[in-house]
Parts: structure tokens; sequence; C-alpha cells
């Protein structure tokens, strides 16, 4: 039994002739003819009743006529879903991105993308940059999310694996303890000569804020007390607000850092910005799914990297 044979049969019933329904169907009369006498031999039972007023269902028929609308109605269903992963407007998307982003940049864009297409469900997780670049390149993830100090040694590097979409500046500040809420602002980079500072360790993967504050302090001949080493960004956050020590943070669209309980001041002269980038791998843009999310995020004002 052929879903075709469901079609025709149903449109035969819904027309009241075989005639009606072959106009209806763009076929001619007798392969319409020839179809329904193959299906009721392949039932073994008459489905319809055949006079001079035109066609009737049988009690059989009219039991095949219910089922074949439930079933016919489900393949459409799911013919239609399946066109929507086509256009990229269902599916699921996992996203590894690293926290510092996590705090304002992509709630926006998860905001904008879900009222695009809301039936695409997005999945995070909250990886160091250098495992979220193994995630995209071990097929764990769809996309990632990172920052970096030199985008464009940054794609020299992983251009052969990785497609890489620029997702613009991310400004450094100065984040200080709460009760320094009198800091001016902008900040003078001599404010942070003989005080203890919070680093991010280095990792040679993914030159990003260690090397960058390095070389600001190193420019600006900034010599700290003591440079205290954690495991990431987001770990520094709580030593500054115990007031255990001083960071230069990023602060994604002068907006993440707001949720935390820091004095936070412009820094003056303003330190080279991170790069946002957002990695794929090479050739996954065909996924309709994660194309349209990468041409979203590519849409904002922003210079490329490839």
């Amino acid at each position: 039994m052929e879903l075709r044979h469901l079609r025709y049969f149903t449109a035969v019933v819904e027309a009241g002739s075989i005639t009606a329904a072959a106009a209806k169907l763009h076929i001619s009369q007798p392969p319409l003819s020839v179809a329904l006498a193959k299906l009721e031999a392949e039932l073994g039972v008459t489905l319809l009743v055949r006079s001079a007023r035109g066609v009737e269902p049988t009690s059989a028929g009219r039991y095949l006529l219910d089922a074949s609308s439930r079933l016919l109605g489900e393949v459409d269903d799911v013919v239609a879903a399946l066109g929507r992963f086509g256009s990229g407007t269902a599916g699921a998307i996992t996203m590894a991105v690293v926290p510092a982003l996590m705090w304002h940049r992509v709630p926006t864009l998860l905001r904008a993308y879900a009222s695009e297409v809301p039936e695409v469900e997005i999945k995070l997780v909250d990886p160091p940059p250098w495992v979220a670049i193994d995630m995209v390149q071990q097929n764990t993830v769809d996309v990632a999310a990172i920052m970096v100090a030199d985008p464009t040694r940054f794609a020299e590097r992983y251009r052969d694996s990785l497609d890489i979409v620029d997702w613009g500046d991310i400004p450094l500040v100065a984040a200080l303890p709460p009760d320094e809420d009198a800091a001016p602002g902008p900040l003078a980079w001599s404010t942070f000569d003989g005080q203890r500072i919070v680093l991010p360790r280095r990792t040679a993967a993914v030159p990003s804020l260690p090397e960058a504050v390095e070389e600001a302090l190193r420019r600006h001949n900034v010599v700290p007390a003591a440079i205290r080493t954690v495991e990431t960004i987001q770990t520094s956050v709580p030593l500054i607000e115990a007031g255990l020590a001083r960071g230069i943070l990023p602060d994604a669209d002068h907006a993440s850092l707001s949720r935390f309980d820091l004095t936070v001041r412009p820094l003056d002269p303003p330190p080279e910005p991170l790069r946002a980038l957002v990695l794929s791998r090479s050739g996954s843009a065909r996924n309709a799914t994660v194309a349209r999310l990468l041409r979203r995020i590519a849409g904002h004002p922003q210079d490329p990297v490839r």
C-alpha cells in the first residue's frame, strides 16, 4: 500500500467521482482507476461502490478514509518539519562559549535568534577556550565562541580546519573592589603600579587576556607588586570582589561586568581590545541551522578575519 494510492483514494471519495478526482490530481482517469483497483486487490476488500452518480465508500472504505486522513496528515507534518530543518528554522545547536561572553553578548544573540527561529533549541556549555576549540574539532559541539588577543595570528593557525567569524571587539577595563567606587574614570595605568593584580593563566593554544594585559603593563611601565594567577577569567572575579586584588577584565559591550559587585572604570589610554571569534568546523555551514546562526553573527558591523 503506497501513500500515493491513499491520496488517490481520499481524493476520489472527496470528489465523489473518479473523473473529478483525476482532474484535481492532474492525472488521466485510466491510471487512477488502475491504482484504485490495485489498492482494493492488495487489501482484499471493496473500498468503493460505483454507480451512475459516481462513487461512494463502503464501510471498509469509510474506515480507510478516516485512517488515511490521520496518516496523511502526519506525513504532511513530518515533511513540513523536515522542511524547517532544511531552511534552518528548526533543529538544535550546541555552543561552547567562554564565560565572559556568556555574561551579556550570548544572551543578546540568543534573544534575537529565538525571536526569528523559536523552534531551534540552543544548548550551551562553558569550557575554557582551548577546550572549546577541541570540542569543535572533535564534533562534540557545533559552534564555539572564544576571545583572542591576535585574531589574524589565530586565523592563520586554524584556517585549514575551522571556519572563523569575527564577532567584534571586546574592550578591556579596570576591575576594582567595590569599596573603590570613588576611583576616577578613566583610570590611569599608573594606578596599578605596586598593586596586586589577578590574571588567568596563559595558554599557548589561545593567546588572550593574560598576554594582552602583560603587554599593556610593559607598554605603560607598570610594575605590579604581585601577579596572582588563577585558572580562568571568571575565577578572578571573586578575588577582586573580596578586595584581594585588582584586575583588567573583558567587558563585552560595556555591559557584562555590571552584574558583579565590582567598580568598573575605563582605562586611559584604552588598551587594545580582545576579539571575539565564532568557530565552526570547515563546511559545517552546510547545516542550515548552523548557517543561519552564523549569518546572524556575521551580520554585526565588524571586520572579517577571513
